[in-house]
């Protein structure tokens, strides 16, 4: 399985596919709450890689990261425009409802944080990079 986190400063977003393409987790943390979590996930899937954005506070979540986890590798994902994409994702995933959906897409804000969406993007964009391979 692999999992994906798309750190901040503030929240972080967290995902888990399994290499079937199945989603399993997928959930919005506040950044102090992040490596605990992340321990946690660890535990209860078997985690064979870790895959996180590469931009804003990418270097030093990857130094938390590499003392508190072993063994799991760590691959940095260029994660540019994810969040634009994690937008349109959401509403493909929760279709909106009532007027909403009348609204052109590019109008709607999604009511809550995207970052775990994000998370599945750097998964995904990390799979077709190795297919590629």
């Amino acid at each position: 399985m692999i999992l994906g986190f798309d750190p901040g400063r503030d929240k972080c977003g967290l995902a888990v596919i399994g290499l079937d393409q199945q989603l399993h987790y997928h959930k919005v943390v506040p950044a102090e709450e992040a490596i605990a979590t992340i321990m946690a996930l660890c535990q209860k899937f078997p985690i064979a890689t870790l895959v996180m954005g590469d931009q804003t506070t990418a270097k030093s979540w990857k130094q938390k990261l590499k003392s508190n986890l072993t063994g799991v590798p760590i691959v940095l994902v260029d994660e540019r425009y994810s969040s634009l994409e994690a937008r349109d994702r959401y509403w493909q995933m929760y279709p909106p409802k009532g007027l909403k959906r009348l609204l052109p897409q590019g109008l709607r804000q999604p009511p809550r944080p995207v970052d775990d969406i994000v998370a599945i993007l750097l998964i995904e964009r990390y799979l077709q990079l190795r297919s590629r391979e």
